[in-house]
């Protein structure tokens, strides 16, 4: 089986790999390290010419997304899967954990209040609602 490891560019996707190379030696799965862009963010990282709102090419985010996990999983001393995805992280996260009939994804998370999240929601608030599989949520703590 796969754990899904969620990463975004912060130091927290470092907890995020470590819990799942626990799970994968734990339980003799593959890690497939995923990463969520979406159009606007390609933009930002300043990789393409395009401005908001240009079309893009969603292979070109793709890669993009693919070498953010890559660098993510470099600690990693198992094989891997770097994975890149365009869209909604939630949606995304959820839908490859789905496809891949993981055992487990593995998020990092924040520290908010309720109503921090309430107000300004929650990618791992979203994934927790609506994966089929267990979601591991990874602390510094």
């Amino acid at each position: 089986m796969v754990i899904v490891a969620a990463v975004d560019r912060s130091d927290r996707a470092d907890t995020v790999i470590k819990q799942a190379k626990v799970l994968a030696e734990a339980f003799a799965d593959t890690i497939h390290v995923v990463h969520v862009l979406s159009t606007s963010e390609f933009v930002n990282l300043g990789r393409t010419k395009a401005k908001e709102g240009d079309p893009i090419d969603m292979e070109s985010v793709k890669n993009v997304a693919s070498n953010i996990s890559e660098e993510a999983a470099e600690p990693l001393s198992r094989p891997f899967e770097a994975v890149g995805l365009m869209g909604n992280p939630s949606d995304e996260i959820v839908n490859y954990a789905d496809e891949q009939d993981a055992r487990y994804i593995v998020v990092a998370g924040r520290k908010r209040s309720p109503t921090g999240k309430a107000i300004f929601g929650s990618v791992n608030q979203s994934i927790l609602l609506n994966s089929e599989c267990p979601v591991v949520m990874s602390t510094d703590n």
